[in-house]
């Protein structure tokens, strides 16, 4: 069978699209899979997919190209699926001398707010913009195929590159690795989660703001709130740790972030799950994947109302979209599922009723390993 090569800068090696959906969907269709990661240290053979992994995120470009074109001689792949635009680039000379084909996997808005944020002035934010835009498009000129994580991140390269093929593929879960846990509600008694980073962007204030009006107005309610993750710079975590000094409330359990066989687990005391991001261009048009890990498990949720959102998912189903900084009216949403029980009970059930019709790997599986089937045919 063929060999298929995954290359990919800022993610893991065991990365929950790249290693357990689409590695391990092409490995049971009987092709030899390896992944090359710049995120973190391993070599080795993880359930019959090769790994060779290196450390080195913050190395230089001319080293990270070095160890993609290394990798890709040694393993000889009969095609590259890439994640980032440096391993398409990093994979052009071997893809052209030996005329394979190269899958570009797009799932990150390119470039992203947080590439530019790190510079100083206006200028410079939007001088290195223009850089990483032109990269991108560079990376699509070399590259044979796309996948689109979703249909939100075709621009530019589909108006651009109208005539290469591509495929929409969501960020459906697998079935096997979730754990449905429909509950229903205890009686003045509710417990709301959050999970991924504790920073602004993210939400995290939105959730504790939404959460305080909840206790003014009912301060005999039991609330429980579950946080699964953290943080991941100096400044988010002291930004974090204000937020716990400033609503200093009992119940509060902090769990660290999961790994991904046990992330719906991690959260399956919840009632209700949040993402309460902020309303902005970027984020408008990136959908929150969580939600249907959440829809999976058979939990209702309270999201922003983001137009990825809105255009993936029919959240009416089993939630509610809303404006992150309203607190008062996602106290009101709150309030309603404690004093309404029975549509608590309709949106948890809902929820996983609404993930196995629309939302599982199942159901895109096939249009995966049939685009890769094609590609290598040309």
């Amino acid at each position: 069978m063929p060999k298929v090569l995954f290359l990919t800068t800022s993610h893991s090696y065991n990365d929950d699209r790249i290693f357990y959906h689409q590695a391990i969907a092409l490995r049971d269709e009987g092709y030899e899979v390896k992944i090359c990661s710049l995120y973190a240290d391993y070599k080795g053979v993880i359930d019959g997919i090769e790994i060779e992994a290196y450390s080195i995120l913050t190395a230089g470009i001319a080293e990270k190209r070095k160890v993609f074109q290394e990798v890709c001689h040694s393993f000889q792949p009969d095609i590259i699926i890439c994640s980032e635009p440096l391993a398409v680039i990093s994979s052009k000379d071997f893809v052209r001398k030996y005329r394979i084909k190269c899958i570009y996997d797009i799932t990150e808005w390119y470039p992203s707010m947080r590439m530019v944020s790190i510079y100083s002035s206006w200028l410079l934010k939007f001088l290195h913009a223009v850089k990483f835009f032109l990269i991108q498009l560079y990376a699509g000129f070399i590259s044979t195929h796309f996948i689109f994580g979703e249909s939100t991140k075709k621009f530019p390269l589909v108006y651009f590159f109208p005539f290469k093929k591509n495929l929409i593929l969501p960020y459906f879960p697998d079935d096997r690795y979730m754990y449905p846990h429909i509950k229903r509600l205890t009686p003045g008694k509710i417990t709301l989660c959050y999970t991924g980073q504790m920073s602004k962007e993210k939400g995290i204030e939105n959730f504790f703001n939404a959460i305080d009006e909840v206790r003014k107005r009912k301060p005999d309610l039991d609330i429980e709130i579950l946080l699964v993750g953290g943080t991941r710079s100096k400044q988010d975590e002291l930004y974090f740790s204000g937020l716990l000094n400033k609503f200093a409330w009992k119940n509060i359990k902090i769990g660290k972030t999961a790994s991904f066989e046990t992330f719906t687990r991690s959260y399956a005391e919840a009632d209700l799950c949040f993402d309460l991001r902020d309303l902005n261009f970027e984020n408008d048009h990136c959908l929150p994947i969580k939600i249907f890990y959440y829809a999976a498990s058979g939990k209702p949720v309270i999201y922003t109302n983001l137009k990825a959102t809105r255009k993936y998912v029919d959240v009416a189903k089993f939630g509610f979209l809303v404006n992150p900084e309203d607190a008062e009216n996602i106290a009101d949403i709150i309030l309603r599922y404690v004093e309404t029980p029975e549509l608590y009970d309709a949106h948890a059930h809902h929820a996983r009723e609404e993930y196995e019709k629309k939302y599982n790997w199942k159901s895109i599986r096939k249009s995966f390993i049939d685009f890769v089937g094609q590609a290598l045919k040309k």
